[in-house]
């Protein structure tokens, strides 16, 4: 991934299935957080799948997609986890796991044909999804009267950030910009308010 303030992942669980030679191969696509919860969800897909003969999987973690994890779960070595795997670093994905579920069909598909069909099974389940980009953003928070809230809802819809505000007696109002426009928004927020605000910079998080 080139740019580490950005990652793609999938936003909903999804489900796909392809027949090859009377073999099925059953995906689930799915967002995760972190390894626990991507091996739970493989238990539990064992659990619903009890007489299938593989659950080969695949997952990937942190923005940098650095974190990566297959398993051919008794297919023959490099033909079932490692082609899952491809599928879903070439769509450039993080935060993701594949489980492919296959009911063998009585025909051999040999190590070429279950390379094929693991990749092409994950490759339908990534068709089928939901692709969501996550940014990373730094808060700049400032307390302001009603009347410069306005005037920096305005700035920030023009530069591109987004806002949230918060309304009592006063308007604490939030500027999220990302990480190399720090500076830029707080020179914003100063020109706009004649420089009178002093704005808190907060910790980055990321956001869709």
């Amino acid at each position: 991934m080139s740019d580490p303030s950005t990652y793609r992942t999938v936003a909903l669980p999804v489900e796909a299935e392809i027949e090859i030679k009377r073999s099925r191969f059953l995906t689930l696509l799915a967002p995760v957080a972190n390894e626990e919860e991507a091996r739970a969800l493989i238990a539990d897909r064992r659990g619903e799948h009890p007489k299938a003969r593989h659950h080969c999987t695949a997952f990937v973690l942190d923005p940098d997609a650095r974190t990566r994890r297959s398993s051919d779960d008794g297919e023959p070595a490099g033909t079932a986890g490692a082609p899952i795997l491809d599928v879903l670093t070439g769509h450039d994905l993080t935060y993701v796991l594949a489980i492919v579920t296959r009911y063998f069909g009585g025909t051999l598909l040999g190590a070429g044909g279950l390379v094929r069909a693991y990749g092409e099974a994950t490759s339908e389940a990534v068709a089928a999804s939901a692709v969501v980009t996550y940014s990373q953003r730094v808060p700049l928070t400032a307390t302001v009267d009603y009347a410069l809230a306005a005037a920096i809802d305005r700035m920030a819809q023009a530069a591109g950030w987004s806002t949230r505000a918060d309304y009592a007696a006063e308007v604490a109002v939030t500027l999220f910009v990302p990480p190399t426009q720090v500076d830029a928004g707080l020179r914003s927020l100063a020109d706009v308010s004649g420089g009178t605000v002093e704005a808190a910079v907060g910790e980055p998080q990321w956001a869709r």
